[in-house]
C-alpha cells in the first residue's frame, strides 16, 4: 500500500489564488494580452494546485499558445494544443473530475450573499 495515495478529491478555494502571479518563466517579452491572461490564470482556484506542483512554466507555455490560439488565422492545431493543455490543466469539469480537483464552496460568503438579497428584497417591499 503507498503511504502518499490521494483517497479522495483535493479541494481548491472558491476565491482562487491570491497574491501576484509568478514570475514568467519563458524566454522572451510577455504581449500585453499574455501579460492579462497570465494575471487571470494565477487568480483561479486550479492556480492553487500549479502553484504546489511546480507547473509554472506549463502554465506560461498554455497562456502562450492560448493567446496566439484566439487569434483569426490560428491553425487546427494549434486550437489542439490549446484544448490539451486545457486538459491538463483542469481548466474543464471534465478534467478537474479526472485530476479529483474540486472547488470548495464558500459557505460564509453564500451565507452572506443570501441575507443581503434577503434585505435588499425586504427594503422593495416596505
Amino acid at each position: 500500500m503507498r503511504r502518499n495515495s490521494r483517497v479522495g478529491p483535493v479541494m481548491l478555494p472558491a476565491k482562487g489564488r491570491e497574491g501576484d502571479p509568478p514570475t514568467w518563466p519563458l524566454p522572451g517579452r510577455m504581449s500585453p494580452a499574455e501579460r492579462e491572461a497570465w494575471a487571470q490564470l494565477w487568480a483561479t482556484p486550479q492556480a492553487v494546485a500549479w502553484e504546489q506542483m511546480g507547473w509554472t512554466r506549463t502554465v506560461a507555455r498554455y497562456c502562450r499558445v492560448m493567446v496566439a490560439s484566439e487569434k483569426p488565422d490560428a491553425s487546427a492545431a494549434m486550437l489542439a494544443q490549446v484544448t490539451a493543455l486545457e486538459d491538463r490543466l483542469g481548466l474543464t469539469p471534465k478534467s478537474m473530475r479526472l485530476l479529483l480537483w474540486q472547488i470548495a464552496v464558500d459557505e460564509v460568503a453564500q451565507k452572506r450573499e443570501q441575507s443581503e438579497g434577503a434585505r435588499g428584497r425586504i427594503k422593495a417591499v416596505g
